[in-house]
């Protein structure tokens, strides 16, 4: 059976594996209701593409759907960008602004890495989510939505349940049904019809050689998706024809810049290059995205705010630099 292509409020699916096709199955069948969904899996495994199906099928599909990253927003914002502030609530807001759960008001409300919210707002998201009217910031006239949250994180929001860091009675809440997206090395079958179709986006004369493809399939893909395309996307520009081969493809060597960006760790003192490798990569990838971080921050596989804190270390003059090279 050949690879099965539909796109989700723009966002297209190569599937071709067994588990995504029941997957997404499953997402059709529970679209239907209204119950919260809470979506788990590995970074760039595709949780967003399941949210954007569970949407498609619903009968909201007509009606707004709003997304958000909760580690993309900082701490002091996350209220006002949920659920809105008026004009005087604190300086700066020069007029109102509806919050993100009234944009999204007979639609759907996604909320991608959920685990990140803080203990206070954890609080007031279980009182919206149970029907309960909200204040904006600074407003007197309470505020009802009718709103289906899908929530998605990469965390184990059970271990942060025993260990104190996510209230049990909201992860309850928001997992009414639970979909996990499997990581890419348990569905190999998709490696291949991903990648292929990566590569016809970035440049459709180009092709895989047989050895690129035998690569591919036994690579681990520890950036699931997102790591797929990405390597694809830099061998359509690096490679030295139209054949793309193993080498030009570099594997092994993204995998190292990748796990160790995503470290926090100190640098292992017998690897004293690891701190320049990871630099320049981070540099190099916001320069491809003319500074859009958050963009930067998704192609790395890393939150918005390390990332954040990576480049103040480096310093403004160290990314001023990396634009101009």
């Amino acid at each position: 059976m050949g690879p099965q292509i539909k796109t989700y409020l723009g966002m297209p699916a190569v599937v071709s594996s067994a588990a995504m096709r029941q997957l997404l199955e499953l997402a059709e069948r529970i679209a239907q209701t209204n119950a919260a969904v809470l979506i788990t899996g590995e970074s760039g495994c595709g949780k967003e593409l399941i949210a954007r199906a569970v949407h498609h099928y619903s009968l909201r599909c007509a009606k707004p759907w709003v997304d958000v990253s909760c580690a993309a927003l900082p701490e002091h914002l996350v209220e006002s960008e949920l659920f809105g502030y008026e004009k005087g609530a604190f300086s700066g807001a020069d007029s109102a602004k509806p919050g993100l759960f009234e944009l999204a008001h007979q639609g759907t409300l996604f909320l991608d890495e959920v685990g990140e919210l803080e203990p206070r707002m954890q609080v007031k998201l279980l009182r919206v989510l149970d029907g309960v009217a909200y204040y904006r910031l600074g407003g007197v006239r309470k505020v009802s939505v009718d709103v289906r949250v899908v929530a998605a994180t990469n965390q184990d929001l059970e271990r942060m349940v025993r260990t104190g860091e996510f209230r049990s009675d909201l992860y309850h809440r928001l997992g009414q049904i639970c979909l996990r997206v499997p990581p890419l090395r348990e569905r190999s079958d998709d490696i291949v019809p991903l990648a292929e179709h990566f590569l016809k986006q970035s440049n459709p004369r180009s092709f895989f050689s047989g050895e690129a493809l035998q690569a591919m399939r036994r690579y681990s893909w520890p950036g699931n998706v997102r790591e797929l395309r990405n390597i694809v996307t830099k061998a359509a520009v690096l490679a030295r024809d139209l054949e793309i081969r193993s080498d030009d493809m570099m594997l092994g060597q993204v995998n190292v810049e990748r796990e160790y960006v995503q470290s926090s760790g100190a640098v292992p003192s017998n690897s004293p290059n690891l701190d320049g490798m990871e630099k320049n990569t981070i540099l190099k990838v916001l320069a491809q995205t003319n500074g859009h971080q958050q963009r930067a921050a998704e192609l790395l596989g890393i939150s918005r705010r390390t990332l954040s804190r990576k480049l103040k270390l480096y310093g403004r003059e160290a990314v001023r630099q990396s634009y101009a090279s």
